[in-house]
């Protein structure tokens, strides 16, 4: 198994600025924060994060999938916070002129994989797949690699293609507001946590089982060894026949968003092939690790997603013993809009940075995660190797908050060990990701 000691910045670091414009709209890039007590005090007196689902969120048709994302519209994000603790300046509401949540430097500090990101993921391929058309997806990609420092992933140079469900690069979908929003969210996150991949965007032409699936069927095909969906639904008695049919790529890391309607299982995160991705809040402390982490819940309606699911049949490698049949979630990253991520976008909104939350951030960063790590063992299903390294350093152990009610206490709650809501725990590093 190959392993990449975890290689964190100083939390010393200083701010960049960039440009030349006023200080209270300029530009900054996070590099480091101060410490924890003086960005909660900041903080005290900051105004609530406001934010909204994304038009994805809700469905077109009668049993079409759903994205997993929201967009914040107002408040005081923890990467703002974080700002004005450094700086000292009173921070101001989030605009679409300047990024308000946190940065690929923040999100590799956290996760431990600064060094990996550094180094790793040269010649492997990240596919998202989604449903209809961002006719702005590889330009608004290359605003935020530009801004953030990151090489160039274009067509030209052969690091970005976007295709359809067939894998035509002409004949694509119709193009939808709502979903290039999530197009967006999810190529930024790939980007973020692996940007020495090359990244497939393949194109559903609806949010239907049988289009979603035949993407994800063609991502695979194109020779994608990481497969990101930030999307689900409600189980039903279908799902077994999904699994065999959409979702059974062994050698294949295909990641899922868990949900976040809060306690309960959805699928495809609840297919035995998958891995999948519950949400946290993720926030700086004053510890070594310098983050610390809760199950995200805002709501007895939002929140992470987690379940025993009542269809798929548990997989080997998972040994919870209140849950007979596949238990969600197996690992988790960064969920909460509160602590959410800068986006770039542009088709349908006034272009310019949005912070996004959800668990449609957690599975792209998550499948970054396991592109670091390396190609996946053939034969074999990369859910697993998480639980091959449970209950060590390779994983952040999430051990507070819940994502709501449920009779078996660890299928809605955090504890110490495995729980539902967070999996095994966050990165810490790429070892528990590789083969």
């Amino acid at each position: 198994m190959r392993s990449t000691p975890p290689n964190r910045p100083s939390t010393r670091s200083s701010w960049r600025r960039i440009g030349a414009a006023a200080a209270a709209t300029a530009a900054l890039v996070f590099a480091g924060f101060g410490t924890a007590v003086q960005a909660d005090a900041a903080a005290t007196a900051s105004s609530k994060v406001t934010y909204v689902s994304t038009p994805c969120a809700t469905p077109k048709h009668t049993g079409d999938l759903t994205c997993k994302s929201y967009r914040v519209t107002g408040g005081l994000t923890a990467f703002q916070k974080m700002q004005a603790a450094k700086t000292g300046i009173t921070p101001k509401a989030a605009d679409a002129s300047t990024p308000s949540g946190y940065s690929p430097t923040n999100l590799r500090s956290a996760y431990g994989l600064t060094s990996a990101a550094a180094s790793n993921g040269s010649g492997e391929t990240i596919a998202i797949v989604d449903a209809y058309n961002d006719p702005n997806a590889e330009s608004d990609l290359a605003t935020y690699r530009s801004y953030y420092g990151l090489s160039a992933c274009t067509t030209a140079n052969g690091c970005f293609k976007k295709v359809s469900q067939t894998g035509s690069t002409t004949s694509l979908p119709s193009s939808d507001a709502g979903w290039s929003e999530e197009i967006s969210l999810d190529l930024d996150m790939a980007s973020a946590i692996c940007p020495l991949c090359n990244i497939t965007l393949v194109e559903a032409t609806s949010a239907s089982y049988a289009n979603l699936g035949t993407a994800e069927n063609e991502a695979v095909a194109l020779g994608a060894k990481f497969v990101s969906n930030s999307y689900g639904g409600s189980e039903s008695s279908s799902q077994t026949s999904y699994d065999t049919s959409y979702y059974k790529h062994a050698g294949v890391a295909i990641t899922v968003s868990s949900g976040d309607s809060a306690y309960g299982a959805e699928y495809p995160a609840t297919s035995q092939y998958v891995t999948a991705v519950g949400g946290t809040k993720l926030s700086t402390s004053s510890t070594t690790r310098g983050w610390t982490e809760t199950v995200w819940k805002t709501s007895s309606t939002e929140g992470t997603g987690s379940g025993c699911s009542s269809y798929d049949a548990k997989p080997s490698w998972q040994t919870d013993t209140g849950c007979t049949k596949r238990m969600e979630s197996d690992v988790s990253a960064v969920a909460d809009p509160a602590t959410g991520v800068s986006v770039y976008d542009s088709y349908g909104v006034t272009a310019g940075w949005y912070t996004f939350g959800g668990t449609s951030v957690s599975a792209p960063i998550i499948a970054g995660v396991y592109a670091l790590a390396g190609t996946p063992a053939s034969g074999t299903y990369p859910a697993q190797y998480p639980y091959d390294y449970a209950g060590t350093s390779s994983l952040n152990d999430v051990t507070s908050g819940n994502n709501g009610s449920c009779s078996t206490a660890y299928f809605c709650t955090a504890e110490t060990g495995y729980d539902g809501p967070t999996g095994w725990g966050t990165p810490e590093g790429i070892s528990a990701f590789a083969n």
